[in-house]
């Protein structure tokens, strides 16, 4: 079946369509991994996006039941180049097209990924909408004009559980995950660091939070922007200072405005696994995995409390920053990877020295 996708600007990219039938809304990103679409489709920041594939072919090991980051895919849509008709893995339960028809999740192959990836490059990221339903070139480019898109909107909500868990019953520190959409690698490895984790909406109170007497505070990822993101940081602001604190991603953003920072919005993102991150202490150099459209603006922040840590090579934006005093730190990449490299796994042992020093 015949699919479109068409970018507000006008550009128009056909295709065949895979996965659910439909229409659906987003802003469209690329993501340079080559292989983990499983985790990149079930990671809850992806809300809100259509993600391209720039790897040609994609789906040939299928999916299974281990390498989900939620409990479901969030993506609005997915772009590839050539959907893989078999899928090939001794884990592989079933294929990609089979997954994404059963999450109603519209998909279209045949697309030059790498022309589309240069046009996101050059003209930034934008609203689209994919159709297998409406074909109709201007009625598409209309809708995808009209649509929402990312800046403004709360996508936080959407994606949170409705009350808090406990993910784990076991181990020496207890730490409270404020979940603005958390990837579930995050939890996997503050338990192999002997954590004992409870999970809690991004819409707790600071006061829920300190009940629960925890040794420490884990802020996660999620979608959106974070500048709509008040209550987030109001509740962040009232617990500088009373607990150890590691914000990761959109966490990272939510504790830059509550130092005082503001955030901006990325031409075109940072998405995929091959990210050069500099350690501005070590001045070691590593490959990071990142998903964020949105950036802390390092001219804002308070240099007097807040040291930046961390930088992208890239372009230079600010990538890590921690407290000159008080035990609280953030990077804007992904240390708990999946997909991608584990070069930054060091940073959650540096967040359990934080609290073993607390």
């Amino acid at each position: 079946m015949e699919a479109i996708l068409a970018l507000e600007d006008g550009r128009i990219f056909k295709g065949l369509s895979f996965g659910s039938r439909g229409e659906s809304y987003g802003e469209v990103v690329f993501n340079t991994s080559m292989t983990g679409y499983q985790e990149i489709i079930t990671d809850p920041s992806y809300k809100g996006q259509m993600v391209t594939m720039t790897y040609p072919l994609i789906g040939n090991y299928g999916v299974n039941d281990e390498d989900v980051e939620s409990c479901k895919p969030f993506l609005e849509g997915l772009i590839v180049k050539e959907s893989s008709k078999i899928s090939s893995n001794w884990r592989s339960k079933k294929t990609l097209d089979q997954y994404l028809r059963e999450n109603k999740i519209v998909g279209i192959e045949g697309v030059d990924t790498r022309e589309l990836t240069l046009h996101i490059r050059q003209a930034g990221a934008m609203k689209a909408v994919l159709s297998t339903e409406d074909l109709s070139e201007a009625s598409l480019i209309n809708k995808a004009k009209r649509s929402q898109g990312l800046v403004g909107i709360d996508l936080v909500k959407e994606v949170i559980p409705s009350k808090s868990y406990e993910w784990n019953n076991k181990g020496r520190f207890k730490v409270v995950v404020l979940d603005c959409g958390a990837k579930f690698n995050i939890m996997r490895e503050l338990a192999k660091h002997d954590c004992k984790i409870m999970v809690m909406p991004a819409t707790a109170s600071a006061k829920e939070i300190l009940d629960l007497k925890p040794h420490g505070l884990m802020l996660s990822n999620g979608p959106g922007d974070p500048a709509v993101l008040g209550y987030v940081v109001n509740t962040v602001r009232d617990l500088i200072g009373k607990l150890p604190i590691f914000g990761i991603c959109l966490g990272h953003q939510v504790l830059g405005q509550a130092f005082g920072g503001k955030t901006y919005k990325l031409k075109f993102g940072h998405h995929g696994g091959n990210q050069p991150v500099k350690d501005l202490k070590t001045g070691k150099v590593f490959i990071s995995v990142q998903n964020h459209g949105f950036c802390v603006d390092i001219d804002t922040l308070n240099k007097k409390e807040i040291e930046i840590t961390h930088i992208n090579l890239n372009d230079n934006t600010l990538e890590g920053m921690k407290h000159k005093k008080l035990p609280i730190f953030s990077v804007q990449f992904h240390p708990e990877a999946c997909p991608g490299p584990k070069d930054a796994e060091y940073l959650f042992k540096r967040f359990i020295e934080l609290i073993k020093n607390n």
